[in-house]
């Protein structure tokens, strides 16, 4: 079986951007470059404090949006999904009702991650509660709860790069 690149956390982006990251792995600076721009590490250890960290953004961003049954970190995620996150919401009939509970599930890599990174896997799973789909009122919704979304998704993907050439 043949290992796969690191590049290809990123590879939709531009090939010139793809150099410069090529460029920093080759010269083993990609972690001086992230722990430069986010030093330090979160402390969102375990279920119980990830929960709370996630209530608490749930509730500013989005009081009204359906209630969360479960949030965990997940040590299957990344390898099974190839993903970061994962929001699931499973319906059940209980007595004459229709109820829906929904979960999220952050990756356990994230456990070592900055928490502007965390932040961001957060924000994205929760915006899944109003907008299933990768479409434009999603991003708009991930921008409102994180104005520098889309570069924050960049450097997770440059974090999970180098935990994978470690």
């Amino acid at each position: 079986m043949s290992k796969q690149s690191p590049l290809k956390y990123i590879e939709g982006y531009p090939p010139d951007l793809q150099q410069e990251v090529q460029l920093l792995l080759a010269e083993n600076r990609l972690g001086d470059y992230l722990h430069g721009k986010y030093p330090g590490q979160q402390r969102i250890a375990n279920d119980s404090e990830l929960r709370d960290y996630v209530m608490e953004l749930k509730n500013r961003f989005m009081r009204k949006a359906e209630p969360l049954s479960k949030v965990v970190y997940d040590n299957h995620i990344h390898v099974i999904n190839n993903a970061l996150g994962l929001h699931t919401y499973i319906s059940r009939v209980q007595g004459g009702k229709l109820k829906r509970k929904n979960e999220i599930r952050i990756s356990t890599a994230f456990k070592q991650a900055p928490e502007p990174l965390l932040r961001m896997i957060v924000v994205h799973e929760l915006a899944h509660l109003k907008e299933k789909e990768h479409n434009k009122d999603f991003y708009q919704l991930c921008q409102h709860m994180l104005p520098d979304y889309h570069q924050l998704e960049f450097d997770a993907r440059l974090f999970l790069m180098l935990q994978e050439t470690r």
